[in-house]
């Protein structure tokens, strides 16, 4: 998978919808993210897509590809995403992603961790 279509496949996993979601997150995948109950499989984090407003934008910045073997995919960046009637959302997330076959992927592994609030020192 080349580079742009890595940064597609995860703005899909932002701001597509729950089908989307359920055919790119692998069975085995592992999730963290900053809300109970924090730790998620990938059953779980398809069941929490569905219940949840999809955001309708997000922009990615400080972005990092790894490929440590053919098959697997290593992402990190910053994500700032919108979602009408809510404040904006930062994190900075890593996403594991392998290949089942041929130009077929799954997410095995996400986390994202909210940007610091800068204290006023």
């Amino acid at each position: 998978m080349d580079d742009n279509r890595v940064w597609t496949f995860e703005e899909s996993l932002w701001t597509g919808d729950a089908d989307q979601y359920h055919a790119l997150i692998d069975d085995e995948c592992v999730m963290v993210l900053p809300e109970q109950p924090f730790v998620l499989t990938g059953a779980q984090a398809i069941e929490a897509v569905s219940k949840t407003p999809r955001w309708s934008s997000v922009t990615f910045s400080e972005q990092q590809i790894m490929r440590p073997q053919e098959g697997l995919i290593a992402i990190a960046y910053k994500a700032e995403a919108q979602r009408e009637g809510a404040d904006g959302y930062v994190a900075y997330c890593t996403t594991t992603m392998r290949r089942l076959e041929h130009e077929e992927w799954r997410v095995v592994q996400h986390q994202q961790t909210p940007a610091p609030i800068a204290s006023a020192a």
